[in-house]
């Protein structure tokens, strides 16, 4: 006879890589974007050193997830879609979330060590920033927001660690502002559930309401399109490339605030960046014509449709 489903072991495994959150992975990618950047995309020795990098972000990336859901478990149980978390739906008992809370640090800090002493100490700011953020910080408003965005900086900051590339002024002032400008917009989604449910869902929500967010998503869509565009015009960059072109890929990024705006107003879906990167394919098709077009105009100079 055969048998179909998962048994209870496969069951509770796939609980305990939800809790490490794979799927969040993603973001540790910021990690590749110096060597995108710098031209450096196809030095293999890099590349291997910012993958090896990957691992070791995405194991203390995991370990603040397990720790902030530990944390957050009474809070979780009350969200409509948090409460099916392992730990806020009791699939993980507290003691195994913190032995694998454990296991997942020594992985991370093992891991960057063998790559580099440097690279260690930019991600134990990473850790000791995060810990911070869950045991409490994250429930002070505006600073949460802040802390977030700082994560993705550290991130392009231990990419250019480990890849020995400078980091410049303008790379570092575009991740902050986009980091800050999806945390606001995950801010609004956590608003309106408090509206809609009369509960608090973090600590944070009370420093906000929509009038202030909507005011801070605008001011943040502007900066945004307009930092871009002085980068790609900027003189240093396009005496380093030797081209002025760059400024042809600011359409892709006018279009994706655009949407990720229209899903935050229109559709009101803007809960998990994350998410909606994987799902939406929209969202998906403008940011691959953006990579599309920055890397035929960086990387392909002297093709015909350039000259």
């Amino acid at each position: 006879m055969m048998t179909t489903g998962l048994t209870a072991d496969n069951k509770g495994m796939l609980q305990y890589i939800s809790l490490m959150r794979p799927k969040h992975w993603i973001k540790n990618s910021f990690i590749f974007l110096p060597l995108f950047f710098s031209g450096d995309l196809f030095h293999i020795d890099k590349i291997l050193a910012c993958l090896a990098g990957f691992i070791a972000f995405s194991f203390i990336a995991s370990s603040i997830y397990i720790i902030n859901d530990y944390m957050d478990i009474e809070a979780d149980k009350k969200h409509p879609t948090k409460c099916l978390r392992p730990l806020a739906s009791g699939a993980v008992s507290k003691k195994a979330a913190i032995t694998l809370f454990v296991m997942c640090v020594a992985l991370g800090i093992t891991t960057a060590a063998f790559i580099k002493m440097k690279f260690l100490f930019v991600l134990m700011i990473y850790f000791v920033m995060n810990l911070g953020y869950s045991f409490g910080l994250k429930n002070i408003s505006v600073l949460d927001i802040v802390l977030v965005a700082m994560g993705f900086v550290l991130r392009i900051k231990a990419g250019g660690v480990i890849a020995y590339i400078g980091i410049s002024q303008w790379l570092m002032i575009m991740v902050f502002l986009l980091a800050m400008f999806m945390a606001i917009a995950k801010r609004r989604d956590d608003v309106l559930i408090k509206l809609d449910s009369g509960l608090d869902m973090r600590k944070a929500i009370k420093g906000y309401n929509l009038e202030f967010l909507n005011a801070m998503l605008s001011l943040f869509t502007g900066i945004i399109i307009i930092a871009y565009l002085m980068y790609t015009i900027s003189p240093e960059v396009m005496q380093h490339w030797n081209t002025y072109r760059l400024y042809y890929t600011t359409i892709f990024v006018i279009v994706g605030l655009m949407r990720y705006l229209q899903i935050t107003f229109i559709e009101k879906d803007s809960g998990s960046p994350t998410d909606l990167l994987y799902k939406d394919k929209f969202l998906q098709v403008t940011l691959v014509l953006w990579i599309v077009s920055f890397y035929t105009i960086i990387y392909l100079p002297n093709l015909t449709i350039f000259k």
